[in-house]
């Protein structure tokens, strides 16, 4: 099948079915498969103008829903953060749009880019398996044994019925909200952040986000937990809405410059119906890799994984020397 927008020819079950198998993968191991889908469009669709950003984004806005209906059901969303997240990626990604599409519209400077993103989240599933991150490391096992304490309680509380997800009183609480800090209770401690430094930290994940097509959530997210001191069980929801939202507006302003005098000769405007296709494929991966995630080990997921993201981040970046 050809996609006129992209130029791609492929079989059209193969993005779906790539889009599963990445997003199974991914979701096990705790971070967004967008990343991973990048690189499969550049090196295997040689899909490399500007376009494949936003067609990149087109995937979040089909596979993130599911997710972030579930943290608002369970109300672990934590607002504040969700909006200040957004605040500060939303202008990152415009300005990110324009850095791609003015300065990176050549396969191989982009291809740089990517290596350097892509060894930057190896180094975070690396630390995560390797323990580098002991604070945050310390306060998410913490937190992981209080819920499985709570978990078996709740279990032998109810015989015969199945204890699913967190508990009732787990949910996200806000305690006060100002300029210089805001604070949650999440089970029975509190935890804050300046929103200032937040908003700057996004702005910064923003316009990564918006050359590179991810959104952004798979970079702050770890931030988050690892500088702020937050549980992931806080930052998530955020992340996930703030994502969310800036792929929209990203995608959609990409179309926008698609039509502008910057645009020049290059294909700016996102292929739909091939991110489409991406995002019904990862919406299922991500449902069908939250489910099977509690049977997995999750050390060799992202050991495998990290192997696997330094081989295409060290494929990129020396290609952009001997090329």
């Amino acid at each position: 099948m050809h996609f006129n927008v992209s130029g791609v020819d492929v079989f059209p079950l193969i993005p779906p079915l790539v889009a599963f198998l990445i997003s199974s993968v991914t979701t096990s191991a705790g971070v967004s498969g967008a990343f991973m889908l990048l690189p499969f469009q550049v090196s295997v669709l040689h899909f490399t103008s500007p376009a494949v950003s936003p067609t990149n984004l087109i995937y979040n806005i089909f596979a993130i829903p599911g997710g972030l209906y579930k943290y608002i059901r369970e109300r672990r969303m934590a607002w504040a953060m969700a909006w200040v997240i957004t605040a500060g990626t939303l202008p990152g990604v415009f300005a990110g749009a324009v850095v791609r599409i003015k300065y990176l519209p050549d396969p191989r400077a982009f291809k740089m880019f990517m290596g350097c993103v892509l060894l930057y989240l190896a180094w975070r599933l690396t630390s995560d398996v390797a323990g580098f991150n002991k604070k945050g490391h310390a306060r998410n096992a913490e937190m992981a044994k209080k819920f499985n304490e709570q978990t078996r309680k709740v279990q032998a509380q109810q015989a015969g019925r199945l204890a699913a997800g967190l508990p009732a009183d787990a949910v996200v609480k806000m305690k006060s909200i100002s300029f210089s800090k805001i604070e949650y209770e999440f089970w029975g401690d509190v935890y804050a952040f300046n929103p200032v430094s937040l908003f700057v930290l996004s702005l910064a994940v923003g316009l990564v986000g918006g050359i590179y097509g991810i959104g952004g959530g798979a970079i702050i997210a770890p931030f988050c937990v690892a500088v702020f001191g937050l549980p992931v069980y806080i930052v998530a929801g955020a992340a996930l809405a703030g994502t969310f939202v800036t792929s929209i507006a990203g995608v959609f302003y990409y179309h926008l410059l698609a039509h502008s005098a910057m645009a020049a000769q290059s294909a700016v405007a996102p292929d739909w119906l091939l991110g489409a296709l991406f995002g019904a494929g990862g919406l299922a991966g991500t449902y069908f890799g939250a489910s099977i995630q509690k049977y997995l080990p999750e050390k060799s997921i992202k050991a495998v994984l990290s192997a696997l993201i330094i081989f295409l981040a060290v494929r990129y970046i020396s290609q952009f020397f001997i090329a």
